[in-house]
Order: C-alpha cells, then sequence, then structure tokens
C-alpha cells in the first residue's frame, strides 16, 4: 500500500455507523466497486473476494479446470499460483520466464502437452507478460488463459489494462499492492457463465441472495465473501490508482534515463513487453553475473529477483512435496484423474530462470518520491554499478541515505 489516510478512515467509519456491514444490501459497496472496477478494467463482470488466491482459484473454477488438467504456470510467482492450481485439483507444469521476468512465450510453446488445459501469465512485480504472443499460443492450442494480475494493479498492456485481456483475470488487494484492502481480492471476465461459477465459489450462498439461475447449477463451497468495509476501502482507493501509476511510470523512466550511461559498463535495462504501459513498480536491471548482483545490492537498496523468497518455485515448499491438499484423498497428485500429469518436478529444472532471476536486480519506484529523492536513486545506482562492474569498493564511493527495502514485500527471507 502506498496512500492510505483519512478519506479511507472516512469511508469505513460511514459503513460502520450505518450498521450494515454485510455486502447484500442497497447502495452495497461492494457492489459498487465491482461495477466501476469492471468499467475502469474495461469487462462486463468483476467478483470480489477476500484474497488473490482466493481470486485465482475462482478463476480456473469459473473456466472449468479440475482434475485431469495442466495449468502453466511460471517459475517466477508467488507461491499462490501454483497453489491456487492445486486447489481445484489440477496440476501446476512450471515454465521457464526470459529475461523480463515474466513466462517466456517460446517456453509456453514447448511445455503443451496432451493434458494442457490453461495458461496462467503473470504480470510479475507490475511487469506485463508478452500478452500478443501468450494469446495467439492459446489460441491455436485451444488453451485458456488466466491472467494473474495480483502485482500489476493498474498496468496495461498496448493499452488494454492487465487483466481484461485474457478469458480472465485475478487480482489482489493485499497490504502489499499497488491498491489495496489490507486483503481482499477478485475476478474480472467479461464472461457471464465464467463469472457466475467464480461467484459461487466465492459466496455457495450467492444464488440465495441474488437470485437463481437456469444457466449455472450451484455447487458447494467454503466461501470467501467480502464484507462492506473492504468494499469501502476500495473504492477510495480505485479513485487514487491511475494517479499513482502514472507518477511511477514518471519516475521510472527518469530513472532509466539517468542511468542509461551504464549500459557500457553492463547495467543493462531489463527488456519490458509493453514498457510505457505496464505499472512502473519497479526498475529492473539485468547484470553480466550473479556476483555483480550481489555487490550491487550491498552498494543501494534493492533487491535481487531471485532472492524473494517464495516467489521463485524452488522455494514452494507444498507444492514440491506434493502436499497438495490437506487430506491426502484430496491431493491432487494422489488423484486417479491425474494420473499419467506431469507431476514431477526435477532437480535443476527450469536453470535458465535461475540464472535469469540471480542477476536481475529491482529497484522500487513509489507514487510518494520526491524530487531530490528520485535524483539520489539515480545516483546511488551509478555508484552501485562502478562497485558492481568496476570493482570499487563501497569506501571508495559516494552513496547518498535512501530508505532501505521492505524486505517483508519481497519475502526475502521466506
Amino acid at each position: 500500500m502506498y496512500i492510505a489516510g483519512e478519506e479511507e478512515i472516512e469511508a469505513i467509519a460511514k459503513v460502520i455507523r450505518s450498521g450494515k456491514l454485510f455486502r447484500y444490501r442497497d447502495d452495497s459497496e461492494c457492489e459498487r466497486f465491482e461495477k466501476r472496477y469492471a468499467k475502469h478494467l474495461g469487462v462486463s463482470e468483476f467478483a470480489l473476494g477476500v484474497s488473490g488466491t482466493y481470486g485465482i482459484a475462482a478463476g480456473l473454477v469459473g473456466l472449468g479446470i479440475g482434475p485431469g488438467d495442466e495449468v502453466l504456470v511460471p517459475a517466477h510467482t508467488y507461491m499462490a499460483t501454483a497453489t491456487a492450481v492445486l486447489a481445484v485439483g489440477a496440476i501446476p507444469v512450471i515454465v521457464d520466464i526470459d529475461e523480463t521476468i515474466t513466462i517466456s512465450p517460446d517456453a509456453i510453446r514447448d511445455a503443451i502437452g496432451p493434458h494442457t488445459k490453461a495458461i496462467i501469465p503473470v504480470h510479475m512485480w507490475g511487469a506485463a507478460c508478452n500478452m500478443d504472443a501468450i494469446m495467439d499460443i492459446a489460441e491455436e492450442h485451444g488453451l485458456l488463459v488466466l491472467e494473474d494480475v495480483c502485482q500489476g494493479i493498474g498496468g496495461s498492456y498496448e493499452g488494454r489494462k492487465l487483466g481484461s485481456i485474457g478469458h480472465a483475470g485475478a487480482f489482489s488487494f493485499n497490504f502489499f499492492k499497488n491498491m489495496s484492502g489490507g486483503e481482499g481480492g477478485g475476478i474480472a471476465t467479461s464472461d457471464p457463465k465464467v463469472a457466475e461459477r467464480a461467484r459461487c465459489y466465492i459466496d455457495p450462498c450467492h444464488f440465495y441472495w441474488q437470485g437463481r439461475s437456469d444457466d449455472t447449477k450451484p455447487f458447494a463451497g467454503v466461501g470467501a465473501r467480502a464484507s462492506e468495509l473492504l468494499g469501502a476501502m476500495l473504492n477510495v482507493q480505485l479513485d487514487r490508482l491511475d494517479g499513482m501509476i502514472r507518477s511511477m511510470r514518471a519516475e521510472k523512466k527518469r530513472i532509466l534515463a539517468g542511468t542509461k550511461h551504464l549500459d557500457n559498463l553492463g547495467l543493462r535495462a531489463s527488456p519490458m513487453n509493453s514498457a510505457d504501459h505496464d505499472c512502473a513498480t519497479q526498475v529492473m536491471y539485468t547484470l553480466p553475473s550473479e556476483a555483480a548482483a550481489q555487490a550491487f545490492v550491498k552498494a543501494t537498496p534493492a533487491v535481487i529477483a531471485g532472492k524473494t523468497g517464495r516467489h521463485t518455485f524452488t522455494q514452494w515448499d507444498q507444492v514440491l512435496m506434493h502436499e497438495g491438499a490437506h487430506h491426502p484423498a484430496l491431493n491432487p497428485y494422489k488423484l486417479p484423474q491425474n494420473k499419467g500429469l506431469r507431476t514431477t518436478y526435477t532437480e535443476g529444472m527450469c536453470k535458465d530462470s535461475l540464472e535469469i532471476l540471480n542477476r536481475t536486480v529491482m529497484v522500487a519506484t513509489s507514487p510518494l518520491h520526491t524530487d531530490e529523492e528520485i535524483e539520489d536513486t539515480i545516483h546511488n545506482i551509478d555508484q552501485a554499478a562502478r562497485v558492481a562492474l568496476e570493482d570499487l569498493s563501497l569506501d571508495q564511493v559516494d552513496l547518498r541515505k535512501t530508505a532501505p527495502v521492505d524486505l517483508q514485500k519481497f519475502d526475502s527471507a521466506g
């Protein structure tokens, strides 16, 4: 979360004063947000829930994914992308990324098998996936696409909002996201049948409150219904979103322009898909080696993409250990429907992804950064590059004091 203040406090207080915290009512804050956010994204439907993980699972349920299906997921994403696949009884197949830190279209092509049903491209760290290539592959092979926009809220791909390009898009409103209610999530789609199934997964009692439909048969589920407190806060946050993204895009362009001269040293801006349209929450650089990346982050506040805990597949314990459910009879890895699917994760897999991640560094932007702070960041990147690539010691460079990295956000200890 970047900004929250009196407007959010007043919006939540208004709901509490009304005594109406349940979402199914006239003038519902949740329903108002759903309609506004769907319009913002350019889709016809948005269903609000309690988390991004649940949003991904609801999207998979909406698309009809389940036992017997493989779903392609990138090697670099928060583990919830893969565990959500397991939650619906399907099997995640881990696929290489490229230097954009997003799923590689070439790797997708290589990974498609006879049981592959869907792809989850993740707009990681706010960077857009190559959606044109991914949608072309999906159409060619008859696959479904669920965009994971949990870290890409507010971003676009060539002018189209992230989450509106695939068959559905999942979102997170966790504390660390661009738009936040502390927690929260949801699913976007323009297919009413997908939306109705997703809503039933989010709230199995949805039909009782909203009216029954002959189009979708209700099914049992645990439920993850949002409260009016979440809806109220998100309505305020949505008003700020576009302005914050514009500020971060401007900062990113300024930092890239101010550090372009470092190309000659070997500090190269990471390639981006639709660079003018993504969230710009991180400025990413690709260094020649892992050792250079480690030296860089010792000199200035930055993180190595490969050292962000459960954002990289090597830290997905439940997946790698095949603990896919709380009870053995429900474990997707042991279901008879999944016999013959690719359930083995081999030692040494996705080496290309790990090599890229361990030499990619990220410098965070913020809509709250001042001109002086941005100039200090540019200066420190210059100095850190000289430490990493010219073998200067920290004592030999002039580093300015800047805010430390929020390690909890990057799960670096995970």
